[in-house]
């Protein structure tokens, strides 16, 4: 082999020599052309420097992004071990790409504080408090696929106790793991997760069983989105407090929350109207605005500013007395309180009122 051959044959596989996985009886040929051949010897001193840096002692993975995206490119080819209905196909791949951030952290990420904005404040909780709030949201949907509600124990022959309320729930948790371990509060979510997912595998195919929170019933299907969307929104937080990429939700997952916000705006504005005391609709009744989502999980809706009825619905009305255009994602942000609305950038043209009622109505879908 001329040193030309032995330079094309050796070259493409230094990689494997950096990483320390160059089979040991080719070692003494490498080093002969490594002392040969400038080139191979500065490309595999680089090599050698750059994998060094990465070592496994590393809380996070170097470069952080990879690893959700090698997560997120299984989601999207590997066959499900469970086949889920599409309806839960969001809450599987978000609580897997927040297993995947939480499984990175190292002992100081744990002790690090996210802020966790709602439409009444903001809560100030350590990853594995933000984890304890989501299984306490999760364990809502317990009974809707057969399973016990985790946080209502039999005590000793009395009544079970429930806490009351999602702040309750959670509090009631946090208090309850207050000696445990982040690693026995990850694995307690995740198998909760998992066993959500398997209970609606096995219940009913449409996803319409009631799963009651106590300030609104939402069928089962629409209760499994809204846990996807809090899955990534929480993530997110987690994210930015130990500094991690976390990239949003896939877009046809997105698409699937954009339209769970927007379904449930008439509510939102139903009760925002009711808030502000008795009197006729603002501007009376069949009034609608004209909502345009943008991005790859963009669409258009008619809202009905009165809150009687759904986007369905207000297709027959009118022509609307205003429209809005917002990016997918800030009307998602908005919707989860991580916005103001008075700032989000949003593209307008009509009755400036109507725009602004619906801005302000949307984050009232967030909850601590």
């Amino acid at each position: 082999m001329t040193p030309a051959q032995r330079h094309d044959a050796l070259h493409p596989r230094l990689a494997a020599w950096a990483a320390g996985t160059w089979p040991h009886e080719e070692t003494a040929g490498l080093l002969r052309h490594l002392a040969e051949c400038p080139e191979c010897a500065e490309d595999a001193a680089r090599l050698s420097g750059a994998a060094a840096e990465h070592t496994t002692g590393d809380p996070l993975d170097l470069p952080a992004a990879l690893r959700l995206q090698v997560v997120d490119w299984c989601l999207a080819r590997r066959p499900a071990e469970l086949p889920v209905p599409p309806w839960a196909g969001p809450y599987a791949a978000e609580s897997a790409r927040l297993d995947a951030l939480i499984r990175d952290l190292g002992p100081d990420e744990w002790q690090e504080v996210a802020e966790l904005p709602w439409h009444g404040g903001v809560q100030h909780w350590r990853p594995a408090e933000v984890l304890c709030h989501l299984t306490a949201v999760d364990s809502y949907l317990s009974t809707a696929v057969g399973l016990p509600d985790p946080l209502t124990p039999a005590r000793h022959g009395t009544a079970p106790h429930r806490p009351d309320g999602v702040l309750d729930r959670t509090l009631a948790l946090i208090t309850a793991a207050g000696g445990d371990d982040p690693d026995t509060v990850r694995a307690r979510w995740r198998r909760q997760s998992h066993a959500l997912l398997e209970g609606a595998t096995r219940g009913s195919s449409d996803g319409s069983a009631p799963v009651d929170y106590g300030f609104a019933v939402l069928p089962l299907q629409d209760a499994f989105l809204d846990r996807a969307f809090e899955c990534w929104i929480h993530g997110g937080d987690i994210a930015r407090a130990v500094d991690y990429p976390y990239p949003p939700p896939a877009p046809q997952h997105l698409r699937r929350l954009v339209d769970l916000g927007v379904r449930s705006l008439p509510a939102l504005m139903a009760a925002q109207r009711q808030a502000a005391g008795p009197g006729p609709a603002p501007g009376g009744p069949g009034r609608t605005l004209r909502l345009v989502i943008d991005g790859p999980a963009g669409g258009r809706w008619l809202i009905p500013l009165d809150g009687t009825e759904g986007p369905e619905g207000a297709e027959g009305a009118g022509e609307p007395v205003a429209e809005m255009a917002l990016d997918s994602l800030e009307f998602c942000y908005l919707a989860a309180a991580h916005r103001d609305p008075d700032r989000v950038p949003v593209g307008e043209d009509g009755d400036r009122e109507a725009i602004r009622r619906v801005l302000h109505a949307l984050p009232l879908l967030s909850r601590p």
